[in-house]
């Protein structure tokens, strides 16, 4: 059997392939996952449901099934952890992001989990995340803050942030995020590990009753892991076209480990701090730019660019912060007809924030819609304008590294300035919600640590379908720069 310390450390194909070949049962997995979640969640916050239980049932009958010499799938055997945030698993428990009033059961899986079971995994429970998943920090009154592996005083990121702390803390090799603004691609970046937001149409969403309801701005469900690779082979299984998403795009099967090892030499590579509108903390830009120019000595030709957004940072951050309320301000007034007095009764479990962005989107009239879309189609055009040049624009993922947790459950927010410049604090200092707003690919990968060794992520950016060049030049820098030491801060810390 392989030794104990080492399971928490692999990825998650490393860790099928140690069951598979049989130095690992799928029940010994599972129990020794059981252990380090409990042992590690109480200093860390990243599990809010676990089903052991269910896990180790599960684990019995994959036994049965490897016995028989039947393959399970690429992820045979791996623990896998869902997002208490929209419904991932039909019959158990949901939060809505540590809403007491807003408990409910699942009434169906989602994309990831139907995929990490279809590739053999075992789901073992949920992690954490903000209110209605609105913020680029993790924290809910009900929970509290999900803490950072590699600093416990600091935040994971949001609004996955609780699976990217599991992750990162070697409590499973992988875990569902859903990414509205970035919610993938944050923590992803906080905690050091790969957050990947496909390209708009790749992954189904089927949402009813309204079934454009994650398109303002574009909503996406993904993984968050600690290797390109494990993320290449989660898209492999996620990526298919169901005629019930207005926006499912139908194509010939794309095999993204394989593509994602061909070579990146000759690709041209923009890289922009800020794309003319964000401050950056200087470190920050410093760590990102150094790992952009790794990809030189891979052949490829990299240039710095200037190009400004013709808006400012928080105009587009308050857009986002409209746009996406504007569905859960329709929930809000659903579930009030229902008895459920979200923002009136129950106020003290939501964030004054997000009450005040649902207000306003409930007032929001058509003019304010045209807007909203006149905007988005003038970043839409900033942006093909820049593939006109390039083949990928790399950028920071935050203007800034992770923020300290507040002392009051809930109120953990980003920074209010960056450089003396005031930002909106939901999202603002974030430069991941313009591909929400467009549909382009886009990944975070480690990038280096800061002089307090905290996690710095590298935004990758690709043309629209064209997830393999992400995916590629993920990898690529991956080989080049390998942050999996990155893991033996936090895995040493109890």
């Amino acid at each position: 059997m392989t030794n104990d310390r080492d399971l928490c450390e692999l990825s998650a194909l490393e860790l099928a392939t140690e069951i598979k070949t049989k130095r690992v049962s799928p029940l010994e997995v599972i129990q020794y996952f059981e252990k380090r979640i409990k042992d590690r969640n109480p200093s860390i916050n990243a599990f809010v449901y676990e089903k052991f239980d269910y896990a180790r049932n599960a684990a019995s009958a994959l036994e049965k099934k490897l016995s028989k010499g039947i393959d399970a799938g690429p992820f045979t055997g791996v623990p896998f952890a869902l997002k208490d945030f929209l419904p991932s698993k039909k019959g158990w428990q949901s939060s809505h992001g540590g809403v007491p009033s807003y408990m409910r059961i699942d009434d169906a899986d989602s994309e990831f989990c139907k995929a990490m079971e279809m590739g053999g995994g075992i789901a073992i429970g949920k992690t954490n995340a903000p209110a209605f998943g609105f913020s680029g920090t993790c924290d809910n009154v009900l929970y509290g803050a999900t803490k950072n592996p590699f600093n416990t005083d600091y935040n994971s990121g949001g609004s996955s942030g609780g699976s990217a702390a599991a992750v990162a803390d070697g409590m499973v090799p992988i875990a569902e995020g859903s990414d509205g603004g970035g919610s993938l691609r944050i923590p992803a970046a906080w905690c050091s590990c790969v957050g990947y937001k496909a390209s708009i149409g790749t992954i189904p969403q089927v949402i009813r009753p309204d079934g454009w309801s994650a398109s303002h701005p574009y909503c996406f469900n993904g993984g968050i892991t600690k290797t390109v690779e494990d993320t290449a082979a989660l898209l492999n299984l996620m990526a298919r076209y169901d005629p019930r998403d207005p926006h499912s795009v139908p194509r010939a099967p794309k095999d993204y480990v394989r593509l994602m090892k061909e070579p990146v030499s000759g690709m041209k590579i923009g890289f922009t701090p800020d794309f003319g509108i964000w401050p950056v903390d200087s470190e920050i830009a410093d760590i990102v730019e150094k790992a952009a120019l790794a990809f030189e000595a891979l052949g490829a030709k990299v240039s710095r660019i200037s190009p400004v957004i013709p808006y400012d940072v928080n105009t587009l951050a308050d857009l986002w912060c409209l746009s996406i309320s504007i569905d859960t301000a329709i929930e809000l007034k659903q579930l009030k007809n229902k008895g459920i007095d979200l923002a009136g009764e129950h106020r003290n479990e939501l964030p004054e924030s997000f009450i005040y962005w649902n207000e306003k989107a409930a007032g929001t009239g058509v003019l304010d819609y045209y807007r909203f879309n006149e905007i988005r189609t003038a970043l839409l055009d900033y942006m093909e304008n820049l593939f006109e040049n390039f083949d990928i624009i790399v950028s920071p993922v935050t203007v800034c590294a992770p923020v300290r947790n507040s002392n009051v459950k809930g109120a953990t927010e980003g920074p209010e300035s960056v450089n003396g410049v005031w930002l909106e604090r939901r999202i603002g200092y974030c430069e991941t919600f313009i591909e929400n707003f467009t549909g382009h690919p886009a990944a975070s990968v480690p990038a280096g640590l800061t002089k307090e060794g905290l996690p710095v992520g590298m935004h990758i950016i690709g043309k629209k379908f064209r997830d393999e060049d992400v995916l590629a030049a993920a990898a690529a820098f991956e080989k080049e720069r390998p942050w999996r030491d990155n893991y033996k801060i936090p895995l040493g810390r109890i």
